[in-house]
């Protein structure tokens, strides 16, 4: 019944040579799953920065080679090095709307996005339980600065990716038994379980037109990693 979440895709390349080499540095082969899991979850929220790629639809080996991700990216690189350790995992869809990304998406930009954003988190089993790893996404880092910045801030934090109930205390560390989230109080709708990011994609990509996908690509995204480089330096009052 498992083998379903556990199968190579197109975007789950995880036999790609990166992916396995990174697999073998950290020997993670070595630990238990829990271990395993909390290794590559760490990895994925931390090491690979928080940044907006060209397309949602890339595979997890160029998501690592790139070195960042967003919600989708990150999922697909982390399914991706689950299933390398033979860690059964699927992909839960949904839509987000798109205040949540207030002060690093702003004017034209903010304008240019559709109301409500493609969204997913990854679903793992282990220790015969599904978890939800949504706290992937934001690097801690990142995370520090707005927290720093809005320290008085209190309840529910909507912006800059986030939409949270406490941005003081998010549960973004994975601890063995629990589920993680840093933008579930932004969800808007809900698609559902799907056994991989390729069958997600193919039904629900971004509303975007081919025009401004291509701009989005080629320069929006860009002028939002600068804006997210910024905050985490605790540049606010440079962001565009």
């Amino acid at each position: 019944m498992m083998d379903r979440y556990l199968v190579k895709t197109h975007l789950l390349d995880f036999e790609a040579e990166n992916i396995q080499q990174l697999v073998e540095s950290r020997h993670w082969r070595t630990l238990s799953e829990n271990e395993k899991v909390k290794s590559i979850y760490n990895f994925v929220r931390d090491e690979i920065e928080f940044g907006f790629n060209e397309d949602d639809s890339l595979t997890a080996s160029s998501i690592l080679r790139s070195g960042y991700g967003q919600c989708n990216t990150k999922s697909i690189l982390f399914m991706a090095l689950l299933r390398a350790l033979q860690i059964p995992c699927r992909l839960h869809g949904f839509t987000i709307d798109k205040t949540l990304q207030k002060g690093i998406m702003n004017g034209m930009l903010y304008e240019r996005m559709p109301k409500e954003i493609s969204h997913t988190w990854v679903e793992a089993y282990i220790d015969g339980q599904w978890h939800n790893f949504e706290g992937v996404i934001l690097d801690l880092p990142y995370l520090s600065a707005l927290q720093k910045k809005y320290a008085d801030h209190n309840g529910v934090f909507i912006g800059y990716g986030v939409a949270i109930e406490e941005l003081q205390s998010p549960p973004v560390e994975w601890n063995g038994n629990n589920d993680t989230y840093i933008q579930r109080a932004g969800i808007t709708q809900d698609f559902g379980l799907f056994d991989d990011p390729d069958s997600f994609f193919a039904k629900h990509s971004q509303k975007l037109s081919d025009e401004d996908k291509a701009l989005f690509a080629n320069n929006l995204r860009h002028k939002i990693n600068k804006n997210i480089t910024k905050i985490r330096q605790q540049n606010f009052s440079e962001l565009e």
